[in-house]
């Protein structure tokens, strides 16, 4: 590269610096080198996949006409990102841009913003930093139950929703078990909503927004990514009980809120409800906790074989002559009842057996192949809340009251022994509690459990009383 193509190239970055503005350029361009200059072909290169994926959607022309006032015999810009840099001499990174005055016939959609971008592409899904999508998790091949119609109404409710519709629910908060279907129905909602084109939808995981923030702070991108976030259309947030760290909770919460407060789409999953998220923020929890919440439940029995039927028929594509009997469904339906994985997991198995040895699946081979899979019957999750409620109902006082300051005789009893079965009930810390019992510190608990634990062994009565109130929440 000689010195006179750098010099036009400090020219550019002048010409481009006028014309975006001094944060802009900071912001997005201050770390963009020039690679080379070949037959008409500008290569320039950034740190990272996401600053390449954010450039190429919003500045590719705006980039490519500064040049072209420099050297008018360039039509094409080639961006990379440095670490392909030697590994593009062997083959192109597989989604390299590269635009020239014809690339605008093949940008047909806009995103949140308004500006022209690529739609359809998982892999221009994964370069804007969205972790990886799996073809099989769709609306068609979810199978619908009593435990998650309205979870599954309301995913395809979001993603056929366009641009300028009016956002029902946001965010819209699922929460359930492991293996029920979560990561399905949100990776649905990514699929669907890119495919349709009205809006850029991007799947994260917790981890993945984590890596990413970190990232971006790490190569002095912080802002960009902070601001691509923010122009989404649909950002779809995964296993949200795994975000960690307070710096990334704050990025969280304010992304969160300029999103809900421009009018996009927020939709997160998690194994719990927001108020259980004892991590975060009361103010994101409360943000979570006011659009639509739904609970995805336990898979019945019905549902379950219905999972066994549709992944039957999904093995015959190919492996067309596996065939698992009705009774030998029935049976698993009927003792595998953890979560769906296991039910994945069980006819695997059955799949496995059948092309390995060439044996037909019978219900003797099964009752072999999923023994381990057959779980006892987990109890209850009890709730704080139930807690709360049958503690009040079974000692003629109020909701309020146990939340109250009331330190009257027949208030301060049953609201020590709330505490002390939702310390030994559930799996929330004494700070959690003390938060849920209106606001009290975790020493006021810490007494409560202990002054039950004390009379619990001289009051029989007492005793009788807690374990009549244990049956009913347990039940």
């Amino acid at each position: 590269m000689s010195s006179a193509d750098q010099e036009c190239w400090s020219r550019v970055k002048t010409r481009l610096r006028a014309e975006v503005g001094d944060d802009v350029y900071s912001s997005w361009f201050v770390r963009m080198d020039l690679e080379a200059i070949e037959d008409g072909t500008v290569r320039l290169s950034v740190p990272t996949r996401f600053l390449k994926s954010w450039i190429q959607s919003h500045y590719a022309e705006r980039v490519l006409a500064c040049w072209q006032v420099e050297q008018p015999r360039v039509g094409r810009i080639e961006l990379i990102v440095r670490s392909a840099v030697l590994r593009s001499a062997i083959a192109k990174p597989k989604a390299e841009l590269e635009v020239g005055v014809s690339e605008t016939t093949r940008l047909s959609a806009n995103n949140a913003n308004g500006r022209a971008m690529p739609v359809g592409d998982p892999g221009a899904h994964e370069a804007l930093g969205g972790s990886p999508l799996d073809a099989r998790l769709t609306f068609e091949t979810f199978v619908v139950g009593r435990s998650n119609t309205l979870a599954q109404a309301a995913a395809k409710q979001v993603a056929a929703a366009r641009r300028g519709d009016a956002v029902m629910f946001n965010p819209l908060y699922i929460h359930a078990g492991v293996g029920l279907g979560k990561t399905h129905l949100l990776q649905a909602i990514t699929w669907t909503g890119n495919a349709i084109g009205e809006r850029k939808v991007l799947y994260l995981t917790a981890e993945k927004f984590m890596y990413g923030f970190v990232s971006a702070l790490r190569t002095q991108t912080a802002l960009a990514f902070k601001e691509a976030l923010r122009g989404i259309g649909v950002l779809v947030i995964d296993d949200l009980q795994f975000l960690q760290g307070k710096s990334t909770q704050a990025e969280f919460c304010h992304t969160l809120n300029a999103l809900i407060d421009a009018g996009r789409q927020v939709v997160i999953a998690s194994d719990r409800p927001p108020s259980d998220l004892e991590s975060l923020d009361d103010r994101v929890r409360s943000r979570l906790a006011g659009g639509l919440v739904v609970e995805m439940g336990p898979l019945g029995e019905e549902l379950r074989l219905e999972i066994l039927k549709s992944r039957v028929v999904a093995a015959r594509a190919h492996h067309p002559s596996f065939d698992v009997p009705l009774q030998v469904l029935g049976y698993i339906a009927k003792t595998v009842t953890h979560n769906g994985r296991d039910l994945e997991g069980a006819l695997n198995r059955l799949l496995a057996h059948n092309k390995l040895t060439g044996h037909p699946v019978t219900l003797e081979m099964a009752e072999r192949e999923v023994r381990d899979l057959i779980r006892p019957q987990e109890p209850k999750r009890v709730k704080i809340e139930d807690i709360q409620r049958v503690v009040a109902r079974q000692y003629n006082v109020s909701r309020s009251d146990l939340l109250s300051s009331r330190r009257t005789a027949n208030v301060v009893r049953p609201r020590q022994v709330a505490m002390y079965l939702a310390k030994t009930l559930t799996l929330r810390s004494l700070p959690e509690i003390g938060r849920r019992f209106g606001g009290r510190d975790h020493t006021t608990v810490l007494h409560a459990v202990r002054k039950i634990e004390g009379l619990v062994g001289n009051d029989m009565t007492l005793a009788e009383e807690i374990e009549i109130l244990k049956r009913q929440l347990q039940e």
